[in-house]
């Protein structure tokens, strides 16, 4: 079944991701609007694509005319995503799903959802996972390099959407309002760490360790540097975590690895800058045969985006549900609340206070 979809924020993401890849599976998709605050972007996209274009996303739902809307704007979601479902539309929520348990739990339809979680989809992880079962986990590490985003887009031509004051003003006010549910007063850095940080960048970990072990347990140990840096630790259902995202403006390339450690061997992937198309992510898989440690490397160049939008469109066709629907976006959210507390300390109001 053909899937008429919109695309909400033409930015890096959608340049750069996921209007190629939609481009590349007309078979699946057809992108029949496309919106952002920046009308000249929209304008310019929409006459390259042969969409409708709008500059108001609220009123491009109002309009009509498309089965299913992939959310690619910054901030939170929570308003765009509970006004799509509440149309009956299938949502791609690019995380976070949003900055508040508040807006997440106000979702209605949430088995039209999916959060865009695209490592949960890899090919190495899928592995990963079918190599882990029936194993227990003891223990998850996690490094992440992150240079600056001008480092990892040098090979791409991506025009910058420049919106407004006028038209950013009401969801930049939205964003304020969900960080004061979320933290209370919280001062400005910490409220920079949550949104993004943690939701922004870190919250991929998140999930790979709910894929991996489930969510994490307690959140015990947090230390925050200069960079910045963050360091969060505690326990999983049956072993340990360490988590380590390190801004490093003039590190060469993106790097993360994932190190899973259970009674019978370790899992390594290595993952590449997620702006990479088909570049993949390397698996080395640790075990004992007799008295020989054998070690095996998968590489997949299946793209861990379209295969989730694959899965995208199983959800919007026959109702297949998500790697991550509501319950993990919300479990996500949770979690960063409790970084967030261990950091700031138990003055944080908000969710986060009882989080």
């Amino acid at each position: 079944m053909h899937v008429r979809i919109a695309v909400a924020g033409l930015g890096v993401a959608a340049q750069v991701i996921y209007l190629p890849l939609l481009a590349r599976r007309r078979e699946l998709f057809e992108v029949t609007d496309v919106c952002d605050l920046d009308p000249a972007q929209a304008e310019s996209v929409g006459r390259r694509l042969g969409a409708r274009w709008c500059a108001d996303p609220m009123a491009m739902l109002d309009r009509g005319g498309f089965d299913a809307l992939v959310v690619l704007t910054a901030g939170t979601h929570g308003a765009l995503v509970a006004a799509a479902l509440e149309r009956g539309l299938a949502v791609l929520c690019e995380k976070p799903l949003a900055y508040s348990q508040a807006e997440a739990r106000a979702l209605k339809n949430e088995t039209r959802l999916m959060v865009g979680y695209m490592k949960q989809y890899d090919p190495a992880v899928r592995r990963a996972v079918a190599l882990l079962e029936g194993r227990t986990v003891r223990h998850l590490d996690v490094t992440v390099l992150h240079p600056t985003g001008e480092a990892q887009l040098a090979f791409a031509r991506v025009r910058p959407s420049r919106p407004s004051p006028t038209a950013l003003g009401p969801w930049i006010r939205a964003d304020e309002e969900a960080l004061d549910t979320a933290l209370g007063a919280a001062p400005a850095p910490i409220r920079s760490l949550y949104s993004g940080v943690v939701l922004g960048s870190l919250c991929h970990d998140l999930a790979l360790m709910r894929t991996f072990s489930g969510p994490p347990a307690t959140v015990e140990h947090t230390a925050v540097w200069e960079g910045p840096s963050i360091e969060v630790g505690g326990a999983l259902r049956q072993g340990r975590y360490s988590l380590r995202w390190h801004y490093l403006p003039g590190h060469p390339a993106y790097r993360e690895t994932v190190s899973v450690h259970h009674e019978e061997g370790t899992l390594e992937l290595v993952f590449p800058s997620p702006y990479l198309m088909n570049a993949p992510t390397v698996l080395t898989a640790s075990s004992l045969d007799g008295t020989t440690e054998v070690r095996t490397v998968h590489r997949d160049v299946s793209e861990a985006f379209e295969r989730q939008l694959e899965a995208f469109h199983a959800l919007a066709t026959e109702g297949t549900a998500p790697l991550t629907g509501l319950a993990g976006g919300l479990a996500d959210i949770v979690t960063a609340q409790r970084i967030i507390r261990s950091v700031a300390g138990p003055a944080i109001g908000g969710e986060a206070h009882d989080a």
